[in-house]
């Protein structure tokens, strides 16, 4: 089993906008990946709901307290409570635009959703390079800002922790 001081450092987008979820709230943490986000969050007493479709990955947050990981695989339409509400949701580094909408839809009110994630250009620094798992310029703006009340946004370059072209957005859930 993976060591939790090994993982990679959390985002420092994610960490300076977590602060505005609701204090031990329910988060979702989408795609969590070895739960870099979801251990910071669950150690600081929120209930996280941590999924991706990599089982391996998810054996890092075994025995975590506040941590409920799921095996789940939402490009091959599996998602094990669409019916579940959350007081924070976080994306980092991933990308499938038909749970873009959906992702607000589960918001409660005055739920909060950081997201961020590679955008158009990051192709002249490696993967990923293909359009579909690249955002166009203000695209989470655009989807967002018709449902939510943004809070911060950002785009472009950036030089660490690896050179990267990122877009990032945190976004509150109108009461």
């Amino acid at each position: 089993m993976m060591k939790h001081y090994l993982l990679e450092k959390p985002s420092p987008w994610i960490v300076k906008h977590a602060p505005l979820i609701a204090k031990e709230g329910r988060v979702l943490d989408l795609a969590c990946g070895n739960g870099r986000h979801a251990i910071c969050l669950a150690k600081q007493g929120y209930r996280v709901d941590a999924i991706d479709r990599d089982a391996q990955a998810l054996s890092s947050m075994l025995g975590v307290d506040n941590i409920n990981a799921s095996i789940a695989d939402f490009e091959a339409g599996g998602w094990p409570d669409s019916e579940r509400r959350y007081d924070g949701l976080i994306v980092s580094r991933y990308l499938y635009r038909p749970l873009l909408l959906t992702l607000a839809e589960m918001l409660n009110p005055g739920g909060v959703l950081i997201y961020e994630t590679f955008m158009m250009g990051n192709e002249h620094y490696g993967k990923p390079s293909n359009p579909d798992f690249l955002l166009q310029p203000d695209e989470l703006l655009e989807v967002y800002s018709p449902a939510l009340t943004i809070v911060a946004f950002e785009q472009g370059e950036q030089k660490t922790p690896r050179p990267a072209v990122m877009q990032r957005i945190c976004a509150v859930k109108n009461l």
